[in-house]
């Protein structure tokens, strides 16, 4: 059976008090398109233990396919702490090394990439924080495949020198609006977000970009044109994973062909959902 999307990165455990939420912002994605009907592959790399084997037990019990899930003998699952304090702006403490910053180019990924209904690679950046895992990445991106970067700038994981390679090799990007006031100081003083996401487009010829933007809601240019989408009102319980709900959801609709606007607007709706429970795809194991 063809995939139609595969998503490339990080899957691991946001490790919180009292409690182990499975995560990474692409298995996030993957799981949420699956939910949706979607044909999705998800290349990863998990370690040779509990944490490794209760992930893929969890994808499994959901009809995702772990066939193209590496195991690493030496390298632990990737594990975040996450800081919960102020519930709606988490804050992440990213141990490396993890399994998937080990992420290897092996044969089945070859006939993967160019198995025939193939369209969409989804990407972030911060599974390329290591040279194993980002030499992987850059093969894949070699394809002829709709590119679908979601930006993560997570300090220290990333550099702007790789950050703005990635944008190079993107159709569609995702961030929020914290990352696109970072980028978009980069070139110039931050002027409005209209103006950084036009900039931004210009400089990396993307056609299409979307800014979350928490409560304030989300951004969406597309066509050359600007499409905003208010907040929706919930009881935040924490945001985590909220932003790779909101990146499916659009990623969805966006298949579907809707018109720019309802892409957005279920979009929102998605993401409004997941920071309205606890962790990315609302499991919680604890500890």
């Amino acid at each position: 059976m063809s995939n139609a999307i595969i998503c490339f990165g990080e899957m691991l455990w946001d490790i919180l008090p009292g409690k182990e939420l499975p995560g990474g912002a692409v298995m996030n994605v993957a799981w949420h398109l699956q939910q949706l009907g979607e044909k999705v592959s998800l290349i990863s790399r998990v370690g040779h233990d509990a944490h490794g084997q209760r992930l893929l037990d969890m994808l499994r019990g959901y009809h995702l396919s772990t066939e193209y899930i590496q195991v690493d003998e030496q390298q632990e699952t990737g594990k975040v702490y996450a800081d919960m304090t102020n519930p709606a702006d988490v804050h992440y403490d990213i141990v490396y090394p993890a399994a998937w910053d080990f992420i290897r180019w092996e044969p089945p990924l070859t006939a993967l990439l160019k198995q025939p209904g193939t369209r969409y690679f989804v990407f972030g950046s911060l599974c390329s924080r290591d040279a194993v895992s980002r030499l992987t990445l850059e093969e894949a991106l070699r394809e002829e495949l709709i590119k679908v970067l979601d930006i993560n700038l997570r300090a220290p994981h990333y550099t702007r020198g790789y950050v703005e390679w990635l944008l190079q090799h993107c159709d569609i990007l995702k961030l929020n609006i914290s990352e696109l006031e970072l980028i978009s100081s980069w070139y110039h003083p931050y002027e409005d977000k209209e103006w950084a996401v036009r900039e931004l487009s210009a400089r990396f010829n993307i056609s299409t970009i979307v800014v979350t933007m928490g409560a304030d809601g989300a951004l969406l240019f597309m066509n050359d044109t600007f499409y905003v989408e208010p907040g929706i009102p919930v009881q935040v319980v924490d945001t985590i994973g909220s932003g790779d709900a909101f990146l499916a959801g659009f990623l969805h609709s966006f298949i579907q062909q809707r018109p720019p606007r309802e892409c957005l607007v279920f979009a929102n709706k998605l993401g409004a959902k997941v920071a309205a429970q606890a962790g990315a795809v609302g499991i919680a194991v604890s500890h």
